[in-house]
């Protein structure tokens, strides 16, 4: 019973402390503005056109932290805060929407695989719980919990596939703010502290999900023996 609430400590505290760390690094430094004046709207343009997407266009979209790029539309896509004004933060999160851009341009392997999972992604985010629950309460139906275990699984194999492509956004997006100098140099530490904020969500994200899927096979597999 013990480990057991140590796991549901962990599992509820990792994730609220991950989104609790990235809205304050980001109100902090949505507050500093650069030296560069520029708004987050400016870098991303200036970001596409210096590696030849002239056809990726810059929109503003409702909500706070609501940023990112759609490779349907070919769109980046900036919060109004992030899209209009002057800061760290906005060139940060601007710069990184653009790497996902990039990443489309070059055919990154990482970001096609996890498009190709999004329609697995979406049928096992909703089928999962509904196989793992009737295999839990209906003795009869054991193999609906294997079933869920399986979809759940794709579901995790998404998240980790997520994470070198956000990683991997970032990085980019560190390169092309301070070589194009959209940012100054000293601005780059804080810049990398919105954007590592920003990455520990996935991680913590993935890491509750693959916890969750080792106990879910536990279960499983203690099941079978008895």
């Amino acid at each position: 019973m013990g480990s057991y609430l140590i796991y549901l400590a962990i599992i509820m505290i990792v994730p609220i402390y991950a989104q609790y760390k990235v809205k304050n690094t980001y109100k902090k430094y949505s507050k500093v503005a650069s030296s560069t004046g520029v708004s987050g709207a400016e870098v991303a343009r200036r970001i596409l056109d210096a590696n030849g997407l002239h056809n990726v266009a810059v929109k503003e979209t409702p909500g706070m932290l609501s940023d990112h790029y759609n490779p349907m539309t070919k769109t980046v896509n900036l919060s109004s805060a992030n899209y209009h004004y002057n800061s760290i933060a906005g060139a940060a999160v601007a710069a990184h929407e653009v790497g996902h851009a990039i990443q489309d341009k070059e055919g990154y392997a990482a970001l096609r695989f996890r498009h190709a999972l999004v329609p697995v992604a979406n049928i096992s985010s909703k089928m999962a719980w509904v196989f793992i629950m009737l295999g839990f309460f209906v003795s009869t139906l054991s193999n609906f919990l294997l079933i869920g275990i399986l979809l759940f699984a794709a579901g995790v194999v998404f998240q980790l596939v997520t994470l070198p492509v956000e990683f991997n956004a970032s990085s980019r997006a560190m390169d092309q703010v301070v070589s194009l100098g959209l940012i100054s140099n000293s601005e780059e530490r804080d810049a990398k502290k919105v954007l590592n904020a920003a990455a520990m969500t996935y991680v913590a994200a993935a890491a509750v999900a693959v916890l969750e899927l080792v106990r879910l096979i536990l279960i499983f597999t203690s099941s079978n023996r008895d």
